[in-house]
C-alpha cells in the first residue's frame, strides 16, 4: 500500500553530518545512511510514495545565519535526496499523479518562518525552489506568529497574515502543527489550505503540540488534514514510550470527531529521539498498515495512508475556498 508522509527531518540530519565532515566527521548518505529513519532504501521498503522533507532552522541561531542554514538544507534536498534517480521532485501537486512505478515523490516543506524573517523576497525564492507546505512557527515566537512554547500566546502578526495569504495564492499548505492557540484560530479564518503535518489529539495526550477537540473539529470543518505523528511524547501521556495500539487510539479519536476523510500520516521520523515500538523507521510502515487493517476497512486504511491527502491537495479535488 502506498504511504504519503507529511513530515520528516532528514535534511537537518544531512546538514549536521555535512557540517561535521569539516571536522573529520563521517559523511551521511541519503541512499542508505543508517542514522536516517527515512533513507531511500527504508522509504522503498516501507512503501512510501510521497515523503515531505522539512527545512528546519533553529530559532536560537543568530539571525544572520538562518538563511544560510535554510539554503544548505535545500541544497542537500537537491544534491542528496534528488540524486537518487527514483526520487522525483514534486514541484506542483499534479506531479504526484505522474509518479511512475517505483518512483517516490519528494516535497519540500518549511518548518518555521525564521529562515526568511520579514524578507518576502526570500519567501518568493522558497516558493520558486519548490516549498509546498509552510508552518509559520516552530515552538517559539518569530516575526510571523507565536508558537506553542511562547508563554504570551499571541496570534499572527500582520506579516504572518500576509504570509498565509501568499500561501493561498501559491497553493501552499499552511501548517498549524507548532502554532499557538491564538495563531491557530487566526489561520482558520485566513487559510485556504490548512494542515497539521504532525499532530495528535490533546484529549488523549495533554501536550501543547497536540490539538484539542475544538481545534480538530475546526480543521475538519475547514476541510483541513490532520496527520498523526509517531513521537511517543505526543501519543502516550504516561511515559516516553508508545505502541502502535497507543497511536491507533489517536486515529480512533479523530475518526470519532468526524475525521475519517481528513486523517493522514506525519511520522516526524529523523526529528524524534524515541520511536513507537514497531515503527522505528520508514521501513516499518507495513506494521502500522497491518494494525490498521485489523480495525478499519481497506477503503478507510487507504484513506489514512494516502487517498485522503490526494483528495485534499491544494487546487485538486475538493474545493477549499472559504464560504
Amino acid at each position: 500500500m502506498h504511504i504519503i508522509d507529511t513530515h520528516c527531518d532528514a535534511l537537518l540530519k544531512l546538514q549536521a553530518a555535512k557540517r561535521n565532515e569539516l571536522f573529520q566527521g563521517q559523511p551521511l548518505r541519503f541512499l542508505d545512511g543508517e542514522e536516517l529513519d527515512t533513507n531511500f532504501l527504508r522509504l522503498q521498503q516501507g512503501g512510501v510514495k510521497v515523503q515531505f522533507f522539512a527545512v528546519f532552522v533553529h530559532p536560537e541561531l543568530p539571525d544572520n545565519e538562518k538563511w544560510q542554514h535554510c539554503l544548505e538544507q535545500i541544497d542537500l534536498f537537491y544534491s542528496e535526496v534528488l540524486r537518487q534517480p527514483l526520487m522525483k521532485h514534486i514541484r506542483n501537486w499534479a506531479d504526484i499523479d505522474r509518479l511512475g512505478p517505483g518512483e517516490i515523490g519528494a516535497v519540500l516543506a518549511l518548518e518555521g518562518a525564521d529562515a526568511f524573517g520579514n524578507d518576502l523576497v526570500k519567501l518568493s525564492h522558497l516558493y520558486r525552489l519548490g516549498v509546498l507546505s509552510l508552518g509559520l512557527t516552530w515552538n517559539f515566537a518569530n516575526l510571523c506568529a507565536d508558537g506553542v512554547g511562547e508563554p504570551r500566546g499571541g496570534g499572527l502578526t500582520l506579516l504572518g497574515k500576509q504570509v498565509v495569504q501568499l500561501n493561498n495564492e501559491h497553493r501552499v499548505f499552511t501548517d498549524v502543527s507548532h502554532l499557538s492557540r491564538a495563531g491557530f484560530w487566526e489561520v482558520m479564518e485566513l487559510a485556504d489550505y490548512p494542515m497539521a503535518s504532525h499532530s495528535n489529539a490533546r484529549k488523549l495526550c495533554e501536550h501543547p503540540r497536540n490539538l484539542d477537540d475544538g481545534q480538530i473539529e475546526a480543521m475538519f470543518s475547514r476541510n483541513g488534514l490532520i496527520d498523526a505523528v509517531f513521537c511517543p511524547e505526543f501519543i502516550n501521556p504516561a511515559s516516553r514510550q508508545a505502541t502502535i495500539e497507543d497511536l491507533l487510539r489517536h486515529i480512533d479519536h479523530l475518526c470519532a470527531l468526524g475525521g475519517e476523510r481528513h486523517i493522514g500520516l506525519g511520522s516526524d521520523f529523523d526529528g524524534i529521539s524515541a520511536h513507537v515500538t514497531g515503527l522505528e523507521d520508514a521501513s516499518a510502515y507495513p506494521n502500522l498498515i497491518e494494525a490498521l487493517q485489523k480495525r478499519y476497512s481497506e477503503t478507510q486504511v487507504e484513506g489514512f495512508a494516502f487517498r485522503n491527502f490526494l483528495s485534499h491537495r491544494p487546487g485538486i479535488g475538493t474545493n477549499h475556498s472559504k464560504t
